[in-house]
């Protein structure tokens, strides 16, 4: 699943400063729900990860069953930390 491909089809553009906050939520909704629907679990771990960079992420223990997807969540989460923090060095 590609990011910008995600956001198309969520949010109508892969303009991230160009959603609505009407928008933001109602594509939000509808990521929540597809993720709920989806039994493929690769594809439930991109919507979620697509969820966590939003800000709006599902609580791993309710999201993922398996314990080494809720692992991979943890690590996706601090890679993206170390991402978003002080920069490069």
């Amino acid at each position: 699943m590609d990011f910008d491909d995600q956001l198309q089809r969520y949010f109508g553009t892969a303009d991230l400063g160009a959603i609505q906050p009407e928008a933001m939520a109602a594509g939000i909704e509808h990521m929540r729900v597809d993720f709920g629907l989806e039994q493929d679990r690769g594809r439930r771990f991109a919507l979620w990860a697509v969820l966590y960079m939003l800000g709006t992420h599902l609580d791993l223990d309710t999201a993922f069953e398996d314990e080494a997807d809720r692992n991979s969540a943890r690590d996706f989460m601090d890679m993206m930390d170390r991402v978003q923090g002080d920069g490069p060095t």
